[in-house]
C-alpha cells in the first residue's frame, strides 16, 4: 500500500535547510502529482550556458532546484512561470527567475546575494505608477521559495481537485478551527502588504489564505475537496453555490 504524503506532518517542523526543501518537493510530487524522474531536471549544460550568457555564477540552491524539477511544469508553471535557464535575466540588480502569468509580478534573487548558497528572494509588482515600483523582500531562502512555488502551483493543476472563494469577515477563525496552520513564514503575494499569506493543511488537503480575503484549496481526492466545502460553506467558484449539508 502506498504511503500517503501528509503535508501537515511533513512540514510540522518546518524547512530547515535545502535538503529539507528538496526532500519535501520529492515527496509532494510523488504523493500529489507524479514522482520526479531524472528527466524532470534541467541539464547542467543549460545552467552552465546561462551562467556564461549572464556572466555570473548561479546560486547553489538555484542550480539544485533546476536540476531537480526545472522541467516539471505541473510543479512550476500552472499559474506563474519558473523561467527556463535560457530566460533567466538581470533586471537592474536582481536576477529574475519567475514571472506572473500576465507579467505583472516578477520574482528574483538580489545580485548582491548570488554568491550565497541559498540566497533570499525578492518580488516586484507592476503598478499604475511605475515610479512606485520596487523590489521587496519575499522569502529569506531560495529553497523555501521553491517549496512555496510547488505548493502554490499545485492549487491550479486540476479543476476537479481545486476550488477557491472569498473569505468573509470572521471566517479566518473558522479556517483555523478546522485546519492546521503550516509552519511557513507569512509572506506577501507581491508588494509588501498586511496581512500576508498563510497556509493550512488537513487530511488530503492544503489551503492558501491570501491576506484574509481569499482562499485557494487543493485536495488530493474529490472526497477531501467535498469535506472542505462542507466544513467551510460559502460561494465556491467551481460549484457556484454553497455545498449542501
Amino acid at each position: 500500500m502506498t504511503k500517503i504524503f501528509d503535508v501537515g506532518r511533513e512540514l510540522a517542523t518546518g524547512i530547515g535547510d535545502r535538503a529539507d526543501a528538496w526532500r519535501f518537493i520529492r515527496g509532494f510530487a510523488a504523493g500529489w502529482q507524479a514522482p520526479l524522474t531524472d528527466d524532470d531536471g534541467c541539464p547542467a549544460s543549460d545552467l552552465d550556458a546561462a551562467e556564461a550568457r549572464l556572466g555570473l555564477r548561479l546560486p547553489t540552491a538555484l542550480r539544485e532546484a533546476y536540476r531537480l524539477f526545472g522541467r516539471r511544469e505541473d510543479l512550476t508553471a500552472n499559474q506563474d512561470v519558473l523561467l527556463s535557464p535560457d530566460r533567466l535575466h538581470l533586471d537592474g540588480e536582481v536576477l529574475v527567475f519567475r514571472v506572473e502569468n500576465q507579467a505583472v509580478v516578477h520574482w528574483g534573487v538580489p545580485a548582491s546575494e548570488l554568491e550565497e548558497p541559498d540566497p533570499s528572494v525578492v518580488v516586484r509588482a507592476s503598478l499604475a505608477d511605475p515610479s512606485a515600483e520596487r523590489w521587496e523582500p519575499w522569502l529569506d531562502r531560495f529553497s523555501l521559495a521553491c517549496v512555496e512555488i510547488v505548493l502554490s502551483e499545485s492549487l491550479f493543476v486540476s479543476e476537479e481537485l481545486g476550488d477557491n472563494r472569498g473569505i468573509d469577515d470572521g471566517e479566518s477563525d473558522l479556517l483555523e478551527r478546522h485546519y492546521t496552520r503550516l509552519p511557513l513564514p507569512d509572506y506577501p503575494t507581491s508588494q509588501t502588504t498586511v496581512p500576508a499569506i498563510r497556509w493550512f493543511a488537513g487530511r488530503d488537503v492544503i489551503i492558501r489564505d491570501d491576506q484574509r480575503t481569499w482562499m485557494w484549496v487543493r485536495a488530493r481526492t474529490c472526497e477531501a475537496l467535498t469535506t472542505v466545502r462542507t466544513e467551510l460553506p460559502g460561494d465556491w467558484i467551481m460549484t457556484g453555490t454553497d455545498e449542501p449539508n
